[in-house]
């Protein structure tokens, strides 16, 4: 008689556990659907009341995450696991995780100083990490941004901190710095009122501050112009290919010669004898 108990013991703790299993997995995939609603809700409720993306994104993953780990720990608690020794385990290999993982710790500092000091944000263009692009996502751990040829491009945000930030979208001008080369024999006054004629022709250049035009080198070939408009910084691509197109064809129509780089060979021949 102690083998159908012992069978009827067992079936009881078979269903009892399968039960326990399917509830966590319940647990499991409703608490992940939940958390990612309520981080889409304070996502939006952010954006209403004017919350910078960059700030968005960042309070947006990371309470995800948080709210994740709690997923977590309630479907192994489901399981009979209990909490408390849980946490002590989770706490305790926390500590030796961290040791291990202090690279992705200062990241994470990393991130939150990134966010608090704000050198950049979600849109700008932006040089940092040894790469360039414009920032689409700002993680916990990274910064993640789009390459001008539409490239993902994923920086750690400790790599960002520790290095040289350049914004390029920090500004809402820009200088637009070209360099127009002309021949030894060239009237000068001639080219730079060339010059001037097309950068004022230019619509998208700003009349204040004024643009730089001057002689700037007399190099091994040309004499070198600098011509330094300023531009909305949205303009700058724009009215940098526009001027460089406008100088080629005035300085054609007019004569004006545009020297490069010459090498003169000398042959001379030397009598066999």
């Amino acid at each position: 008689m102690e083998i159908p108990e012992n069978i009827g013991a067992l079936s009881a703790l078979l269903t009892n556990f399968a039960l326990r299993a399917m509830m966590a997995v319940v647990i499991f995939f409703v608490g992940r659907w939940a958390a990612q609603m309520f981080t889409k809700l304070a996502k939006r409720l952010m954006a209403r009341a004017d919350v910078e993306d960059t700030l968005q994104q960042f309070l947006g993953n990371l309470l995800y995450a948080l709210l994740l780990t709690f997923v977590i720990i309630a479907t192994i608690s489901q399981l009979g696991v209990q909490t408390t020794s849980l946490i002590a385990v989770l706490g305790a290999a926390g500590l030796a995780v961290g040791l291990a993982l202090q690279g992705s710790l200062s990241n994470f500092a990393a991130g939150v100083l990134l966010v608090a000091f704000r050198p950049y944000r979600v849109g700008d263009y932006i040089d940092g990490g040894g790469v360039s692009g414009t920032v689409h996502d700002m993680q916990i751990f990274t910064t993640v941004l789009r390459s001008p040829d539409n490239k993902t491009v994923i920086v750690p945000n400790s790599q960002m901190m520790n290095g040289n930030i350049v914004n390029y979208s920090a500004n809402d001008t820009r200088r637009v710095d070209l360099v127009a080369g002309c021949g030894y024999s060239d009237d000068l006054d001639k080219v730079r009122a060339i010059l001037e004629e097309i950068v004022a022709g230019e619509e998208r250049v700003l009349e204040d501050p004024g643009p730089t035009i001057a002689v700037s080198e007399l190099g091994d070939s040309s004499v070198n112009f600098i011509v330094r408009p300023w531009a909305k910084t949205s303009d700058y691509w724009p009215v940098y290919f526009a001027l460089t197109e406008q100088i080629k064809k005035r300085f054609d129509e007019e004569g004006i010669s545009i020297p490069f780089p010459q090498r003169d060979v000398h042959l001379y021949q030397h009598d066999a004898d």
